[in-house]
């Protein structure tokens, strides 16, 4: 898959995570609202409450899942730091140290 396919498919997922997000939020308060004016509905709309919550928490993973590949491919394209390559240098430049000769 082309970079700029991946990018359009993350922002994507990421508009329709947010969308799901406000959905949700607005429904829960909704609920919530009902609760505190008709508490005997609370055995019906306790369940639908429950549910909403755990879109919100369905809707952080994924935003967890997608941080992840985001981080994955910038740390990928950034190559080797400079700190990594005077690491590299300093370890090509060690003298080899003869092996011990038998006594």
């Amino acid at each position: 898959m082309k970079k700029t396919d991946m990018e359009t498919l993350m922002d994507e997922a990421l508009d329709n995570i947010r969308n799901d997000r406000k959905v949700a939020r607005e429904l829960l308060n909704d609920v919530a609202n009902i609760l505190v004016n008709t508490p005997s509905e609370s055995k019906y709309l306790s369940p639908v409450a429950a549910k909403h919550v755990e879109t919100l928490q369905r809707s952080n993973e994924q935003l967890v899942k997608l941080i992840s590949i985001r981080q994955k491919e910038e740390t990928t394209t950034q190559g080797l730091t400079e700190k990594d390559k005077d690491e590299l240098f300093d370890l090509i430049n060690i003298k080899e140290v003869p092996p011990d000769v038998p006594s």
